[in-house]
């Protein structure tokens, strides 16, 4: 769901608050994102990305249990003057147990502004054919942007079409960026212990 089209919707469908929009059930099984006081619906993920987070699941197993990943999970964001979102939906979040706990006694899976941060969260950038498609900029620009105001300490950019994955790390309130491709060993704060190369998360998909 592009900007432009998430505001177009935010200035035509009735406001909420944000309580409400945490309460929000239409009856289907859409997700949404809160923009502006309204509720914006979430484009489907695809096969391939849904694929390579269950991959990348299983390689992050040997470090984290099972019960601290989630997927397709909310985190409440702060509006940026270019990008409105008051919520963005994660593709994949490593959780600490403090934040599972409380995510718990809020029975809710949005992740406030008020609870500790998750130390992972990982994107699959969806197929795009430029940089300038909204695919791309979602996950490289504007989410990049919420986060890094959040102070999350780490952030994955994982590309299929590129065959890399882009590393942040925040220092300060600024991300420091890495790029892994082919042979390169992903180096992680969340996971130094991690022995993991970036081409095995694509190795199924290279030259599809």
């Amino acid at each position: 769901m592009s900007e432009a089209i998430a505001m177009t919707q935010a200035t035509t469908q009735p406001r909420m608050t944000f309580e409400e929009f945490l309460k929000y059930d239409d009856g289907t099984d859409k997700r949404y994102e809160f923009v502006d006081g309204v509720p914006v619906e979430v484009p489907t993920e695809s096969d391939l990305n849904l694929e390579l987070a269950m991959r990348l699941i299983g390689m992050l197993l040997p470090f984290v249990s099972i019960e601290l990943f989630r997927t397709k999970s909310q985190l409440e964001v702060t509006p940026l003057s270019a990008v409105r979102y008051k919520t963005r939906e994660a593709d994949l979040i490593v959780l600490t147990p403090e934040l599972a706990a409380a995510l718990k006694d809020e029975g809710s899976s949005i992740v406030r502004l008020t609870m500790p941060n998750p130390p992972l969260v990982i994107e699959f950038v969806s197929p795009y054919k430029r940089t300038s498609d909204e695919n791309y900029q979602r996950d490289y620009i504007d989410k990049r942007k919420q986060y890094e105001h959040r102070k999350i300490p780490e952030y994955w950019i994982v590309d299929a079409i590129a065959q890399k994955v882009t590393v942040l790390k925040l220092k300060g309130k600024s991300y420091i960026e890495q790029v892994f491709i082919g042979q390169d060993r992903i180096n992680s704060a969340s996971f130094p212990a991690l022995e993991l190369k970036a081409d095995l998360i694509f190795s199924e998909y290279q030259g599809s």
